[in-house]
């Protein structure tokens, strides 16, 4: 079970990043979570929404480059300790993770990991067999 992610490719400059939220407020896109990383050039904002055609879309049409990557949503419990038993397990069975980030429940009030895997598919199994509960895409507006 994946959700979408989009990815967004912005030149690493003064607003930049403030005319991406802009294009996304102007079309009423609630963002979910979002991850920032730069280079010296550009940066990649990886976003987290509920309807991943709308954005895309939208986006394209605003003359930005984007890309859907399928990732992994784990629910984490509130507690200490909860990421790293999910992590150990992922590890312990040979899951090499590229890359995470997290955002919170506004309904559910869990915690939720935003896992990115070389092997989706296989993380996919390994979280299965262990009792790691994911989240699918159509589940978002209900979190």
């Amino acid at each position: 079970m994946t959700i979408n992610q989009i990815s967004i490719f912005i030149e690493n400059r003064k607003n930049a990043l403030s005319e991406l939220t802009n294009v996304l407020a102007t079309h009423n896109i609630n963002i979910r979570a979002i991850s920032l990383a730069d280079t010296n050039d550009f940066g990649i904002a990886r976003i987290i929404v509920e309807n991943v055609e709308q954005v895309m879309g939208a986006l394209e049409r605003s003359h930005y480059i984007v890309k859907s990557t399928p990732v992994i949503a784990v629910e984490i419990p509130d507690e200490a300790g909860s990421l790293n038993k999910i992590l150990k397990i992922l590890a312990d069975n040979g899951r090499n993770v590229e890359y995470m980030y997290g955002f919170t429940g506004r309904k559910s009030g869990s915690a939720y990991m935003i896992i990115r895997c070389t092997d989706v598919p296989e993380t996919e199994k390994v979280c299965e067999q262990n009792g790691i509960r994911m989240i699918g895409q159509d589940e978002l507006a209900n979190i």
